[in-house]
């Protein structure tokens, strides 16, 4: 028995790739992502992406995507969480 492995990746998304994430969407049946997008890719497809804005998600429905999804997740709260505690020592200098 043949098994076959998907490469699974998690990138921001590129401006030339509005197109893709406006028939993403529609395949989804849900509105347009805003903000900076995080895409899941598989094998180079975007199957799901993800708006760091406001945490909506939008995926193929005729692929598995829950793996995705889930990576997706955790890259964004990665991505916020890094990017409260780099704020923080910055004001740290100004505040005393």
């Amino acid at each position: 028995m043949a098994t076959t492995l998907n490469a699974l990746a998690v990138r921001f998304a590129h401006c030339e790739e509005a197109e893709a994430l406006w028939r993403l969407a529609q395949l989804d049946d849900a509105p347009e992502l805003a903000g900076e997008v995080l895409v899941a890719t598989i094998d180079g497809d975007i199957v799901a992406a993800r708006s760091l804005e406001d945490g909506r998600v939008v995926a193929d429905p005729f692929v598995l995507t829950s793996d995705a999804v889930e990576m997706l997740r955790r890259s964004a709260a990665a991505l916020t969480g890094r990017r409260r505690r780099r704020w923080r020592p910055a004001l740290r200098p100004r505040l005393a």
